[in-house]
């Protein structure tokens, strides 16, 4: 079992997904470790939950970019007693445009945040959990992890996908131990991950039926773990999606997703 107040350690805690996380935990009875890039909202956010639940709150800035960082936060929650109980994968951005036309250390800087970190950070929390008997993964994926690549946004459904097969094996070498790993994978979500990356006029096109908001991704995906559901998809239009594609032959996935790039990826041939 959890400690009395189980602990969540939250990545991308500043806005969007990280932040409905952090908020819909301290609701459950959890204290909390925030982590981000941007300290002001960190605290800001900290401060809220403080006072609106009474829980603990520790925050603690890092660039997950930085190779370092996942050891720098497990150095600074063992100097402060800390021990994770639930961890939150859940940092993560778009790079916009075609693979050639960035730069190999903006991909390299999106593979570490994305792919190296979160994985480093299950293997650094994992013992702990496993010698307790107790603990829950939230790695958030996509459902882009499950649909054809796009032209556009090269790296980003790859990133996904991998996230998805590690929870996996993540999940059933572990399951037995108490520990329950799962792959959050929702679609369009209202956040200011469009605006980040320059596409909210693109992403304005899409029907609003499309779309779910933090809160609701975030209460799947927390029920979902506490469940031991592996993978999750969120809302019933993506599951849906994500059917009809298993569904198709590779061809005419690729040729949908090809036609729809042009409509919602930045940068994409036309």
């Amino acid at each position: 079992m959890p400690q009395s107040r189980p602990l969540s350690l939250i990545t991308g805690a500043s806005a969007g997904i990280g932040a409905a996380f952090a908020r819909e935990l301290a609701a459950r009875g959890h204290d909390l470790v925030l982590t981000a890039r941007r300290t002001e909202r960190l605290e800001a956010l900290a401060e809220e939950l403080r006072g609106k639940h009474h829980c603990q709150v520790t925050v603690l800035p890092a660039d997950l970019a930085d190779p370092a960082a996942p050891q720098q936060l497990q150095q600074a929650l063992a100097e402060r007693k800390l021990a994770v109980d639930w961890l939150i994968n859940n940092a993560g951005y778009g790079l916009p445009g075609t693979f050639e036309a960035n730069a190999w250390e903006d991909h390299a800087a999106f593979i570490q945040v994305l792919m190296t970190a979160p994985t480093e950070l299950a293997w650094r929390v994992l013992p702990g959990m496993r010698e307790r008997g107790y603990g829950r993964i939230v790695n958030v994926a996509s459902l882009a992890g499950h649909v054809p690549g796009t032209a556009g946004h090269t790296l980003y459904g790859a990133s996904k996908a991998y996230m998805i097969k590690f929870s996996q094996s993540l999940a059933l070498e572990n399951r037995h131990l108490g520990v329950h790993v799962c792959a959050l994978c929702p679609g369009f979500t209202w956040s200011e991950f469009h605006d980040v990356t320059g596409t909210r006029e693109l992403m304005n096109q899409m029907p609003r039926f499309m779309w779910q908001t933090a809160e609701d991704v975030v209460r799947e995906g927390c029920d979902a773990a506490e469940r031991g559901d592996i993978v999750r998809v969120t809302g019933r239009v993506n599951r849906f999606i994500k059917s009809l594609v298993k569904l198709m032959p590779d061809r005419m996935g690729l040729w949908l997703s090809a036609r729809e790039s042009r409509r919602y990826r930045h940068a994409a041939p036309q």
